[in-house]
């Protein structure tokens, strides 16, 4: 098989999930609605918590960022699908690929951290009640919301640039919907066990220890509920009900996705399960935050009001000027 030189290469083709153009049709209108419920479910999250001064605290302004991140998350994969299902073109240039890989990575690792530091919000607020606020402060919430952007930062882009010296082959096909790293390292005809080992050992270390730190932070706090009254335990129950459930779902579909990639040997199938950690979560977080929190319901209440008020005094103004024409 030809080397190609990787300033040489022009573009890579992403293979999609299926060659059916009955299902190319289904599938563009599919994720289009899962792309458009997450970013509104994410973005009223977050003007929530912004125009309700009841949830400026600690645990929502994570929640924020968190589904800042999701949108984040989702748009660096869905939009770019979308577009080449409508153009029926599957290209997507070099730089193009490895700036979604960069993208993936940094915003995959930023949710594994947020939600590792969520964790330990929610163990601070269990375990440790009197010092919470003293713990908690704006200053270090803001730094450890900093950090983990530093840490995700650093694991893209040195990913990123590992690939940069990567020499490619003349086939250039991605059996995904999007460029994932591993896919990428497949095709290269130079050699790529630096890049294999990197992926395993930088990416098990950035999952693992968010992951870690997660397990250690709700076994203290099992053990401080198991001492409360009953009261004490609904509440922290609920409290952290939500979080588990979105910690469940993100690193059950990435071993899930894991496991499908050691059991079969179609990439299609592996891109099919992907798309529950690439998309789906991404969907669901905020169904899952608002089902179960009724500050975040009531807050979503108010922007609604806020809203409706709104657009009802620019009704007026817009009737009071066309009477004024007339």
């Amino acid at each position: 098989m030809h080397d190609v030189n990787q300033t040489a290469v022009l573009e890579f083709f992403l293979l999609g999930l299926t060659d059916d153009p009955e299902l190319l049709f289904l599938t563009f209108y599919l994720f289009l609605s899962m792309y458009l419920v997450a970013v509104i479910g994410n973005l009223l999250i977050i003007l929530a918590v912004s125009s309700d001064f009841h949830l400026h605290t600690p645990m929502y302004f994570f929640l924020s960022n968190l589904s800042f991140n999701d949108i984040c998350l989702i748009t660096c994969t869905v939009p770019n699908m979308l577009v080449n299902i409508g153009a029926q073109d599957q290209s997507i240039s070099y730089t193009g690929c490895l700036s979604q890989v960069c993208s993936v990575l940094a915003f995959g690792s930023l949710e594994s951290c947020l939600l590792a530091v969520m964790a330990y919000d929610h163990y601070v607020a269990i375990c440790h009640p009197l010092r919470y606020t003293v713990i908690m402060n704006p200053q270090f919430c803001v730094l450890l919301v900093l950090l983990s952007l530093f840490i995700s930062t650093l694991h893209a882009l040195l990913h990123t640039l590992m690939a940069l010296h990567l020499s490619f082959c003349t086939d250039l096909e991605i059996p995904h919907f999007f460029c994932e790293l591993a896919q990428v390292i497949k095709l290269a005809c130079s050699d790529s066990l630096l890049n294999s080992i990197l992926v395993y050992l930088v990416g098990g270390l950035v999952g693992g220890i968010p992951l870690s730190g997660i397990i250690i932070s709700y076994i203290h706090i099992v053990f401080s509920v198991l001492r409360m009254s009953s009261r004490g335990k609904y509440k922290a129950f609920s409290t952290c009900g939500s979080h588990l459930c979105v910690v469940s779902l993100f690193y059950g579909t990435g071993f899930g996705v894991y496991i499908s990639s050691v059991v079969t040997d179609s990439p299609r199938r592996v891109a099919v399960v992907s798309v529950m950690y690439s998309v789906a979560t991404q969907m669901l977080n905020p169904f899952i935050y608002t089902l179960r929190n009724r500050n975040i319901k009531k807050a979503l209440r108010r922007l609604n009001y806020m809203l409706h008020s709104f657009l009802s005094c620019i009704v007026v103004l817009h009737s009071g000027f066309q009477n004024k024409s007339k």
